[in-house]
């Protein structure tokens, strides 16, 4: 007689995400491979300027099971590098990062949309950066009433703000408005955490990789750097204007602002390398908690124009474990 084993039914062996199934006899089930990309969605968030924002959800079991509040996951709001005078949510460049950063850290991750300059010039975009923390800050407030997708899946409690560029320039005055009590926060007392991804900073003084720029320099050069602030600050502004440079003779101290932990990104071959060093280095002296992740020979924009290399990778890596254990 046979054993009682013989004919049991097969049982799965290696389960990938429901999507690949190897079971015990050598068969496979393959499932929807679509639950391994990332849900997208538009929505209004300024219906006067006619401003969006993409929302991304990470779809998969394993981004459940790094949700810390039943299945709810850390927000990263997202703004888009450009000088302040070019891109858009729905470019490639963009549109893939986020993808990205929502399968793999994982989170919601919110891209949005702003004016851009010359039509409109600074403060513009930073208002606009400011009415979106409001809206959000609206949703969490609706909770089971916000959108549907923000109420299944985001903890507002665990909202990072970031940008890359000049967004990260404005990344870092709304979390400044918000950290002085001029705005809102999403949480009652403030955000998480910020994330500055190569910032757009300068000042009228030369820095020494700004007067002997790096030989190899292809995607942001100091002539493009100046062209972009002369387009998008108020007409007559020097560099030393206070949304360029946050630490002019014209800027209000961040001495007694009582800042969120800060994820410094630098890029070693980019002309704003010093700039960005001294940033996170004030910071350091006022007592902040902040980070600096430095990036050898990688230049301005790297983490988003070069979606393939170990250096993105070891990027995803850092925002990663900053998005979800804090620094």
């Amino acid at each position: 007689m046979s054993g009682s084993g013989d004919n049991a039914a097969p049982h799965v062996v290696e389960d990938f995400y429901g999507v690949v199934k190897l079971l015990s006899d050598g068969s496979v089930v393959r499932g929807d491979e679509s639950v391994l990309i990332p849900s997208w969605k538009d929505v209004v968030y300024d219906a006067t300027h006619g401003l969006r924002v993409r929302v991304y959800t990470p779809r998969t079991a394993a981004a459940a099971a790094a949700g810390d509040d039943g299945g709810k996951l850390p927000v990263l709001v997202y703004f888009h590098g450009g000088g302040y005078c070019i891109g858009a949510l729905d470019q490639s460049i963009c549109h893939g990062f986020c993808l990205r950063a929502a399968y793999e850290l994982p989170a919601v991750v919110l891209s949005v949309q702003y004016r851009l300059a010359p039509e409109h010039r600074l403060p513009a975009a930073i208002d606009d950066g400011a009415a979106f923390i409001s809206w959000l800050r609206g949703q969490a407030a609706l909770g089971a009433g916000a959108d549907p997708w923000l109420a299944e899946s985001a903890d507002f409690a665990r909202t990072f703000i970031s940008g890359l560029s000049a967004c990260a320039n404005l990344a870092h005055h709304v979390t400044a408005r918000v950290a002085s009590g001029q705005l809102a926060a999403v949480d009652p007392a403030r955000f998480a955490g910020y994330v500055l991804v190569d910032p757009f900073l300068a000042g009228v003084e030369r820095t020494a990789a700004e007067a002997n720029p790096p030989a190899d320099v292809s995607t942001l050069t100091v002539e493009m750097a100046d062209q972009m602030w002369r387009m998008s600050l108020p007409v007559g502004a020097t560099r030393d204007h206070p949304v360029a440079n946050p630490f002019g003779p014209e800027s209000p101290s961040l001495e007694a602002v009582a800042l969120p932990a800060a994820l410094v990104v630098a890029s070693g071959g980019d002309v704003l390398y010093d700039r960005v060093v001294d940033y996170a280095a004030r910071l350091k002296e006022m007592g902040k908690a902040v980070e600096l992740a430095e990036f050898e020979g990688e230049q301005h924009g790297f983490s988003a124009a070069k979606p393939s290399s170990p250096a993105i990778k070891e990027f995803i890596r850092v925002l990663k474990r900053f998005v979800h254990q804090g620094i």
